[in-house]
Protein backbone atom coordinates (compact mmCIF):
# COMPACT_ATOMS: atom_id res chain seq x y z
CA UNK A 1 0.00 0.00 0.00
CA UNK A 2 1.43 3.52 -0.85
CA UNK A 3 1.92 5.43 1.52
CA UNK A 4 1.06 10.08 2.58
CA UNK A 5 2.09 12.14 5.15
CA UNK A 6 -1.49 11.46 7.05
CA UNK A 7 -0.72 7.64 7.23
CA UNK A 8 2.95 7.85 7.92
CA UNK A 9 2.30 9.87 10.62
CA UNK A 10 -0.24 7.30 12.47
CA UNK A 11 2.04 4.05 11.26
CA UNK A 12 5.00 6.05 12.89
CA UNK A 13 3.53 7.44 16.12
CA UNK A 14 4.56 9.99 18.61
CA UNK A 15 7.76 8.04 19.45
CA UNK A 16 8.40 6.42 16.04
CA UNK A 17 10.90 7.46 13.48
CA UNK A 18 10.39 9.61 10.88
CA UNK A 19 10.65 8.41 7.33
CA UNK A 20 13.40 9.94 6.54
CA UNK A 21 15.64 9.63 9.57
CA UNK A 22 15.00 5.67 9.22
CA UNK A 23 16.38 5.73 6.03
CA UNK A 24 18.95 7.40 6.69
CA UNK A 25 19.70 5.20 9.38
CA UNK A 26 19.92 2.24 6.98
CA UNK A 27 22.20 4.36 4.62
CA UNK A 28 24.51 4.84 7.81
CA UNK A 29 24.22 1.14 8.64
CA UNK A 30 24.99 0.03 4.75
CA UNK A 31 28.40 2.45 4.84
CA UNK A 32 29.28 1.32 8.01
CA UNK A 33 28.34 -2.71 7.23
CA UNK A 34 31.87 -5.11 6.80
CA UNK A 35 29.75 -7.95 5.93
CA UNK A 36 27.87 -9.40 2.71
CA UNK A 37 24.87 -10.28 4.80
CA UNK A 38 24.66 -7.40 6.37
CA UNK A 39 24.81 -5.09 3.61
CA UNK A 40 22.31 -7.85 1.37
CA UNK A 41 19.87 -7.53 4.35
CA UNK A 42 20.12 -3.54 4.22
CA UNK A 43 19.84 -3.28 0.42
CA UNK A 44 17.29 -5.33 0.31
CA UNK A 45 15.17 -3.32 3.18
CA UNK A 46 16.04 -0.51 1.00
CA UNK A 47 14.81 -1.85 -2.36
CA UNK A 48 11.59 -2.46 -0.77
CA UNK A 49 11.08 1.02 0.34
CA UNK A 50 12.02 2.07 -2.94
CA UNK A 51 8.32 0.87 -4.55
CA UNK A 52 6.42 3.54 -2.84
CA UNK A 53 6.32 6.93 -4.32
CA UNK A 54 6.17 8.32 -0.76
CA UNK A 55 9.89 7.65 -0.79
CA UNK A 56 10.74 8.73 -3.74
CA UNK A 57 12.47 12.29 -2.65
CA UNK A 58 14.28 10.47 0.28
CA UNK A 59 15.55 8.40 -1.96
CA UNK A 60 16.94 10.84 -3.86
CA UNK A 61 18.15 12.77 -0.99
CA UNK A 62 20.17 10.35 0.29
CA UNK A 63 21.34 9.31 -3.00
CA UNK A 64 20.03 5.70 -2.58
CA UNK A 65 19.26 5.44 -6.52
CA UNK A 66 23.19 5.48 -6.54
CA UNK A 67 23.67 3.02 -3.82
CA UNK A 68 21.56 0.98 -5.89
CA UNK A 69 23.55 1.02 -8.87
CA UNK A 70 26.79 0.96 -7.42
CA UNK A 71 25.77 -2.63 -5.78
CA UNK A 72 25.26 -4.09 -9.30
CA UNK A 73 29.16 -3.81 -9.73
CA UNK A 74 29.68 -5.37 -7.24
CA UNK A 75 30.60 -9.21 -7.34
CA UNK A 76 28.37 -10.28 -4.61
CA UNK A 77 24.90 -11.66 -6.85
CA UNK A 78 22.21 -10.71 -3.80
CA UNK A 79 23.99 -7.54 -3.93
CA UNK A 80 23.17 -7.07 -7.43
CA UNK A 81 20.02 -8.48 -7.28
CA UNK A 82 18.49 -6.34 -4.59
CA UNK A 83 19.89 -3.25 -6.37
CA UNK A 84 18.93 -3.95 -9.64
CA UNK A 85 15.19 -5.04 -7.95
CA UNK A 86 15.92 -1.07 -6.13
CA UNK A 87 16.31 0.19 -9.33
CA UNK A 88 13.52 -1.39 -10.18
CA UNK A 89 11.37 -0.81 -8.11
CA UNK A 90 11.98 3.49 -8.45
CA UNK A 91 12.42 3.97 -12.15
CA UNK A 92 9.04 4.56 -13.32
CA UNK A 93 9.52 7.81 -11.68
CA UNK A 94 10.97 9.93 -14.17
CA UNK A 95 12.89 12.13 -11.53
CA UNK A 96 14.45 8.79 -10.35
CA UNK A 97 15.13 7.20 -13.82
CA UNK A 98 17.00 11.07 -14.66
CA UNK A 99 19.42 9.90 -12.10
CA UNK A 100 19.61 6.34 -12.73
CA UNK A 101 20.24 7.98 -16.41
CA UNK A 102 22.71 9.89 -15.53
CA UNK A 103 24.83 7.84 -13.51
CA UNK A 104 24.75 5.49 -15.98
CA UNK A 105 22.33 3.35 -15.29
CA UNK A 106 21.25 1.76 -18.56
CA UNK A 107 24.67 -0.56 -18.98
CA UNK A 108 24.38 -1.61 -15.60
CA UNK A 109 20.88 -2.57 -15.78
CA UNK A 110 21.19 -3.96 -19.62
CA UNK A 111 24.41 -6.08 -17.84
CA UNK A 112 21.51 -7.65 -15.46
CA UNK A 113 19.83 -9.41 -18.06
CA UNK A 114 22.37 -11.84 -18.25
CA UNK A 115 22.72 -12.62 -14.63
CA UNK A 116 22.20 -16.49 -13.44
CA UNK A 117 19.63 -15.30 -10.84
CA UNK A 118 16.15 -15.21 -12.07
CA UNK A 119 14.88 -12.18 -10.11
CA UNK A 120 17.38 -9.95 -11.24
CA UNK A 121 16.82 -10.72 -14.93
CA UNK A 122 13.26 -9.82 -13.75
CA UNK A 123 14.15 -6.76 -12.71
CA UNK A 124 16.39 -5.81 -15.71
CA UNK A 125 13.56 -6.36 -17.77
CA UNK A 126 10.80 -4.16 -15.58
CA UNK A 127 13.79 -1.62 -15.56
CA UNK A 128 14.16 -1.33 -18.89
CA UNK A 129 10.66 -1.07 -19.58
CA UNK A 130 10.18 2.29 -17.84
CA UNK A 131 13.67 3.43 -18.65
CA UNK A 132 13.60 3.16 -22.35
CA UNK A 133 12.26 6.35 -24.01
CA UNK A 134 13.06 8.03 -27.51
CA UNK A 135 16.33 9.97 -26.49
CA UNK A 136 17.35 5.96 -25.03
CA UNK A 137 16.16 3.76 -27.82
CA UNK A 138 19.58 3.73 -30.09
CA UNK A 139 21.55 2.55 -26.84
CA UNK A 140 19.52 0.13 -25.47
CA UNK A 141 17.54 -1.48 -28.04
CA UNK A 142 20.78 -2.67 -29.92
CA UNK A 143 20.67 -5.91 -32.37
CA UNK A 144 22.39 -8.02 -29.42
CA UNK A 145 19.98 -6.52 -26.91
CA UNK A 146 16.90 -7.04 -28.70
CA UNK A 147 18.05 -10.53 -29.24
CA UNK A 148 18.17 -11.40 -25.32
CA UNK A 149 15.36 -9.97 -25.18
CA UNK A 150 13.38 -11.68 -28.02
CA UNK A 151 14.63 -14.70 -26.76
CA UNK A 152 13.15 -14.07 -23.24
CA UNK A 153 9.83 -13.33 -25.19
CA UNK A 154 10.12 -16.88 -26.87
CA UNK A 155 11.06 -18.77 -23.85
CA UNK A 156 7.32 -19.29 -22.29
CA UNK A 157 7.34 -22.98 -21.62
CA UNK A 158 10.93 -22.20 -19.64
CA UNK A 159 9.96 -19.46 -17.75
CA UNK A 160 6.55 -17.41 -17.98
CA UNK A 161 7.36 -14.38 -16.06
CA UNK A 162 10.52 -13.34 -18.61
CA UNK A 163 8.39 -14.14 -21.63
CA UNK A 164 5.77 -11.80 -20.16
CA UNK A 165 8.07 -8.62 -19.27
CA UNK A 166 9.92 -8.95 -22.49
CA UNK A 167 6.95 -9.52 -24.60
CA UNK A 168 5.43 -6.10 -22.70
CA UNK A 169 8.97 -4.55 -23.21
CA UNK A 170 8.84 -5.42 -27.29
CA UNK A 171 5.42 -4.36 -27.39
CA UNK A 172 5.94 -1.01 -26.25
CA UNK A 173 8.68 -0.15 -27.14
CA UNK A 174 9.67 -2.39 -30.47
CA UNK A 175 6.17 -3.40 -32.22
CA UNK A 176 4.52 0.00 -32.20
Amino acid sequence: MFTNDQRQAERTGRYGTPRSQYLQDLVNEFQKATNEESKERIVANLANFAYDPYNFAFLRQLNVLELFLDCITEPNEKLIEFGIGGICNSCADPANAAIIIQSGGIPLTIQCLSSPVKNTVNYALGALYFLCNSSLKKEILKPEILRVIREYAAAESVNVSFSNLAKAFLDKHVNQ
